[in-house]
């Protein structure tokens, strides 16, 4: 059973648009600042305007591309990580858990 997801990309490769110039793009410029919460203005056809704030919720983890290929909902991460921490010796877990 797949659900669909609006941010998947469809099955047909799209070319790049000429216009379109990242030669001089940093990657992660803004990913500080992300992380740290963003708002978004919305300018309604009737001509109010909101603002929202967006942050990451405490504890949120953002996965890189490639770890989410094989990792992609917080189910499957938290049964990888608890299998982990079943292999961390004892005495090194009673420590981390004091920090």
């Amino acid at each position: 059973m797949s659900k669909s997801n609006s941010n998947e990309q469809p099955s047909e490769v799209r070319e790049m648009q000429a216009e379109y110039d990242f030669s001089k793009g940093v990657r992660g410029k803004y990913h500080k600042e992300y992380l740290k919460g963003h708002s978004v203005i919305i300018h309604k056809t009737d001509g109010s305007v909101v603002e929202q704030h967006f942050a990451l919720e405490e504890g949120a983890v953002i996965l890189e591309p490639d770890v989410r290929q094989y990792f992609p909902d917080s189910e499957s991460v938290n049964s990888a990580l608890r299998s982990l921490i079943k292999l961390i010796p004892p005495k090194r877990r009673t420590r981390a858990k004091a920090r």
